[in-house]
């Protein structure tokens, strides 16, 4: 069985007196290792698609499953626990905390889950140092360039040693250099870790640098 599975996904949203649907019974499934990439218009539902995988939101109808766990069935709790374990989420806005330095917001997953502090530390530092930011440990968000503060997000996503990496156009925001030097990143981070990953993207390229591409069209995933 893959790591990752999604059957009959089904999510719609009331908008006014609209009901809009955006995931009709979507199939997926990602193996052990595997990094696939979903491309599509924007406003197709992507974004839908990552948050339900990572248990950032609960789908209408349907199944997912991650390892042994079936999403569907845990409560409130036990899916926050398995975002903190589990999931590394990086998204097109990094998101960082203005008031903390790189590092303090790297290992801010793992201070949240009552990692102890030098553990915690530890951790952060090596995961910085391997995405080349060794000399940017002290500096705040405002003081880091977009690409830097980038992967100070890839390092907070991956400082949990989650099992499965989930990224919303994570180089949307990023010039053509900088986005391809965090594809290289990304890529070997999953490889190194040996990650599942669902990259959604527009970038062409990094989609191709992916084991499959897949189109999400009418609410459902085809081969692009």
């Amino acid at each position: 069985m893959s790591f990752l599975t999604a059957t009959a996904l089904n999510k719609s949203y009331q908008v006014g007196t609209q009901q809009l649907h955006v995931l009709r019974d979507l199939d997926l499934a990602v193996e052990k290792g595997e990094m696939v990439a979903v491309v599509g218009a924007s406003g197709v539902g992507k974004s839908t698609l990552l948050h339900l995988l990572g248990g950032l939101d609960r789908m209408d109808s349907g199944a997912i499953r991650v390892g042994e766990a079936d999403l569907g069935a845990l409560s409130e709790p036990e899916l926050v626990a398995f975002r903190n374990r589990q999931v590394g989420f990086v998204f097109q806005f990094h998101h960082l905390l203005p008031e903390f330095n790189a590092l303090e917001n790297a290992e801010m997953p793992l201070r949240i889950a009552r990692v102890r502090h030098d553990v915690a530390r530890e951790r952060a530092m090596q995961v910085l140092d391997q995405l080349g930011l060794r000399d940017r440990l002290s500096h705040r968000p405002g003081m880091l360039s977009g690409g830097e503060q980038q992967r100070v997000a890839v390092a907070r996503a991956l400082v949990s040693e989650p099992s499965i990496l989930l990224a919303d156009e994570p180089t949307g925001d990023l010039d053509e250099a900088t986005a391809e030097s965090l594809h290289a990143l990304l890529r070997d981070m999953h490889r190194e870790r040996q990650l599942s990953s669902v990259i959604a993207t527009h970038n062409t390229r990094l989609a191709s640098s992916c084991d499959r591409v897949l189109r999400l069209e009418g609410g459902r995933l085809v081969s692009a």
